[in-house]
């Protein structure tokens, strides 16, 4: 049965000692290299109770920073930001360089005569890079992301995600009233899949999956679907990934611990980061990455897909109502529908896991224990 109690989902202590003990003391994800391009580009991310600073310097080598003055704790930027020379807080004005050393305070002589502006440096944080993608973590000495990921590296996908450019109209960001760990147990559930998603998932054989851990990563594997990979140069809605060998073509969907999941399949590699906000809201960002390829060969391929989609019934219910989630052709709305669902009934009397699907949702639980072990070892 779960391992983790309704609280866990609905509690305002638990949520903050999850910020705490998980997103305080591992990797989090930031964003991807081309992020980054000059000196003084900066990005910034949440890690738990940090707000971690990335930026390039002059000699533009990545470094990480606190993201709050040495004076007063004030968030010195916000968001992400382009060619910065020197970073300088808002509040009264003190000023940093890109390695991250006090340059200058206004009234320094009269206001602070025996401050050592070499004692207050920003706060180091670690950052890293792992297949194309930037992670920070708050501690400046923390195991490194190689380490972090190399147990799951055997179960990913052969994709390259270094040589493939980001399909920038496919960046989403959804709003999600639902406790981050609901999403994540829905996207490591493998017996909703043939159901929930079956009009709209249909081109991979849910049937062959083949799942895991790997330390507290999630792995999983399914093949695509026969018929979807018997045209599979005709059926795949975007250009085909050349470095994915035919015999090793499929969804490769791990989650990466705590909250980022990856989506590499025939045509593109996705990130999905789980953003909690509060005990009963979440935000999910998605990015992707494609080949790079010409617009008319993406028109042209889209096109040439079109003879397998065409006939396909994507409101499985048949209400041919254009707002209902279940009706929308999207799994994503069909994903976000039950996660919040799920969270409303948390508050019933009457809600309970009724049974366990014994090879299908253990994953579920597993990650629940993956939870528990960090929250209680703080």
């Amino acid at each position: 049965m779960p391992v983790l109690q309704v609280e866990a989902y609905t509690s305002q202590d638990w949520f903050d000692r999850e910020q705490e003990t998980i997103f305080s003391r591992t990797w989090q994800f930031a964003g991807f290299v081309e992020d980054l391009s000059d000196p003084g580009d900066y990005l910034t991310v949440q890690a738990g109770l940090n707000n971690i600073l990335v930026l390039l310097d002059e000699n533009k080598q990545m470094r990480a920073f606190h993201n709050i003055c040495r004076h007063r704790g004030t968030q010195l930027l916000r968001a992400s930001g382009k060619r910065k020379q020197f970073i300088t807080c808002p509040y009264h004005d003190w000023t940093y360089n890109l390695d991250g050393k006090l340059t200058a305070v206004p009234e320094r002589k009269s206001q602070f005569p025996d401050l050592d502006l070499d004692s207050l440096c920003l706060h180091k944080a670690s950052v890293g890079i792992w297949r194309g993608a930037i992670f920070v973590h708050p501690d400046p000495d923390a195991n490194s992301l190689a380490n972090w990921f190399s147990p799951v590296e055997p179960y990913l996908g052969p994709h390259k995600p270094e040589k493939l450019v980001e399909y920038v109209e496919g960046r989403s960001r959804h709003e999600i009233n639902a406790n981050w760990k609901i999403i994540v147990e829905n996207y490591i559930d493998g017996y909703h899949l043939a159901h929930l998603h079956s009009a709209t998932l249909f081109m991979y054989d849910h049937r062959r999956q083949q799942t895991g851990f790997a330390g507290n990563h999630f792995y999983f594997y399914e093949p695509l679907a026969k018929d979807y990979l018997a045209g599979i140069e005709n059926n795949s809605p975007l250009p085909l990934i050349d470095s994915i060998p035919k015999d090793k073509i499929g969804a490769y969907t791990p989650m990466l611990f705590p909250n980022l999941g990856l989506s590499e399949t025939e045509s593109s590699w996705s990130t999905f980061c789980v953003i909690p906000v509060a005990p009963d809201k979440s935000i999910v960002e998605i990015r992707t990455k494609v080949m790079p390829a010409s617009d008319w060969q993406y028109m042209t391929q889209e096109w040439k897909s079109w003879n397998f989609f065409k006939n396909r019934k994507w409101d499985k219910y048949g209400t041919g109502d254009a707002d209902d989630p279940l009706a929308s052709g999207d799994f994503m709305a069909e994903d976000i529908y039950v996660c919040e669902q799920q969270q409303r009934s948390l508050k019933s009397p009457y809600f309970s896991i009724g049974a366990i699907a014994k090879d299908l949702e253990r994953a579920v639980y597993q990650y629940q224990k993956n939870v528990q072990n960090y929250v209680e070892a703080r």
